[in-house]
């Protein structure tokens, strides 16, 4: 795998998990409230603050959509195409948003829907695009994307090994092999029993890439049933090797509006964001050994080898003589064969440990 930046933080084996902060349509259609967001989420320990960028004439259709509100749609209430109309981003606030992110120091980036959009996002210098499980067979729009050179985070919900491999190679196909593939369950919320955290694995083990989780589980108040609240999947798939971890964020999840109800708060993202970081640091470098932590623990917690009676000088020393106490000082258990049959040349009072010079 090729060295991947995104913004001033490598990705890779043994760095710390990048982690974005998804805001949707959670801003509400007001920038003012889009930069609060943005300062919470950095508040809060992301590395980026993520929106999304699309037109809802260039991303859904009034004929397509008539009659037709299915799954997670079917709790809206309003037509589909409203919805998407009143959760745009407004392309004349990319450039203020932009550099509000640059002057509190998060990354800032989106998810672009059509080629106009990542353009405007390319003049903005964006450190990486994401693109959404839902592109996953517009492969001519991948292959747009993947031109620009930039990392690409690319969501695979609800998609075949076969989709992904296509993808992948339509974008490896014009010279890009930044490649993240994050799994994903394209439910709002997703149930936690369709995580399927080891499909991560056998993406990275089958493309050969950095992988991660874009998860949208979320506690039992929230409509989903992590008894953790939302944290179970991003934690777990950091134990697994995700290098990047995507949550939906909000300061109020009862918030009007269809992406508020399945993110997650502020207060929990950062403790999210707090419990990988810690996680990194317990994880290791795998290797085992006696660690600094536990190296006064040896004594008091292992056993040496006692006298049960005493033992004068001259004597030979038999099994019946000693037995295995606490604290480890002295001769330790497994020095005992070594010693039977060999004399003591001083008195060993019982209840005294053992020690290599008492033997003759």
């Amino acid at each position: 795998m090729p060295e991947m930046k995104i913004g001033s933080k490598m990705i890779g084996p043994g760095l710390p998990t990048y982690t974005i902060a998804e805001v949707g349509s959670n801003f509400d259609h007001d920038l003012q409230r889009a930069k609060d967001l943005a300062k919470l989420a950095k508040e809060c320990g992301a590395d980026a603050y993520k929106i999304q960028n699309f037109k809802a004439p260039k991303i859904v259709s009034d004929v397509g959509f008539k009659g037709l509100q299915v799954a997670f749609q079917a709790k809206w209430d309003k037509p589909v195409t409203e919805v998407y109309r009143a959760a745009e981003f407004p392309r004349d606030w990319l450039q203020e948003i932009s550099d509000y992110c640059k002057e509190i120091g998060i990354d800032f980036f989106s998810s672009p829907y059509d080629t106009e959009a990542v353009d405007q996002l390319e003049k903005l210098g964006v450190p990486a695009h994401k693109i959404g499980s839902g592109e996953i067979d517009n492969l001519e729009f991948l292959q747009y994307v993947a031109k620009t050179g930039k990392p690409v985070i690319l969501g695979c919900g609800a998609a075949t090994m076969e989709e992904i491999e296509a993808a992948v190679k339509a974008m490896r196909e014009v010279g890009n092999n930044q490649i993240v593939l994050l799994q994903c369950v394209t439910n709002y919320p997703s149930p936690m029993a369709d995580a399927n955290i080891r499909a991560m694995l056998t993406l990275k083990e089958k493309f050969d890439v950095e992988v991660g989780y874009s998860d949208h589980t979320i506690g039992v108040e929230g409509g989903s049933d992590d008894p953790l609240g939302g944290l179970t999947v991003p934690i777990a798939s950091v134990a697994l090797g995700a290098r990047i971890i995507e949550k939906h964020f909000t300061d109020d999840r009862t918030r009007k509006g269809p992406d508020h109800p399945f993110a997650m708060e502020a207060p929990m993202f950062k403790k999210m964001v707090e419990g990988i970081h810690a996680l990194e640091k317990a994880l290791g470098d795998g290797n085992k050994k006696v660690e600094p932590s536990e190296k006064d623990t040896v004594v008091i917690q292992r056993r040496g080898i006692y006298a049960m009676r005493d033992i004068n000088p001259g004597e030979s020393i038999t099994h019946e003589m000693v037995e295995f106490l606490r604290p480890a000082v002295g001769l330790r258990p497994p020095a005992l064969p070594g010693i039977l049959g060999k004399t003591v040349n001083k008195t060993i009072k019982a209840g005294e440990p053992l020690k290599q010079d008492d033997i003759a």
